[in-house]
């Protein structure tokens, strides 16, 4: 009963995880990287869609982003909603192509950036504190039931709290890589 509570709480985790290195990968750090689109979303044919699933996005250069939609009638639409995103790029089209050009960034933007790296940062850490009380409460109930002994629960929630500090420092080493990357001129 514990390891299914125990192996739930690591499932958890890996995906604040996922969820966490999606997030800040999509967080501009004065370089192209095709994931800084993957929250934008295009009105297609009716239907909202992300605009990888209707251009192909690549980065030919260190700071230029080319979107090569498959439809060209789309075109209007990937740049408006490029437009009414957060990232503040200016997209330009020459008939059958977009393409961005990421700007340098300046110290106060990135000082800006490696702020919310860093919230974002603390936000995966609550997730992953969260996702351990969770598991706590559940070994307590188990053995406030009498369904485990008081050294199993005890095992199980020492195992839950070293997984957890094994998730906190693998955030702490992702955030500091995206900050050295954001703080590199």
């Amino acid at each position: 009963m514990t390891k299914d509570i125990i192996n739930k709480s690591q499932e958890k985790m890996d995906k604040t995880i996922s969820v966490l290195k999606k997030d800040l990968a999509s967080m501009k750090a004065g370089k192209a990287n095709p994931s800084m689109l993957d929250r934008i979303v295009v009105e297609y044919y009716g239907s909202e869609t992300p605009i990888n699933q209707v251009a192909n996005v690549s980065a030919p250069e260190p700071r230029v982003l080319l979107i090569q939609p498959w439809d060209k009638n789309s075109i209007k639409n990937i740049e408006k909603a490029i437009l009414q995103s957060d990232l503040g790029l200016n997209p330009s089209n020459d008939g059958s192509v977009i393409r961005l050009i990421i700007p340098e960034l300046t110290e106060e933007t990135r000082k800006q950036i490696v702020k919310k790296v860093k919230k974002t940062g603390e936000d995966a850490k609550i997730a992953i504190r969260s996702i351990r009380r969770e598991a706590n409460d559940k070994i307590k109930n188990l053995k406030k039931e009498n369904q485990i002994p008081e050294d199993e629960a005890t095992a199980a929630e020492d195992s839950v709290q070293k997984t957890t500090d094994k998730y906190i420092k693998k955030i702490d080493e992702i955030v500091v890589i995206k900050e050295k990357e954001i703080m590199a001129v």
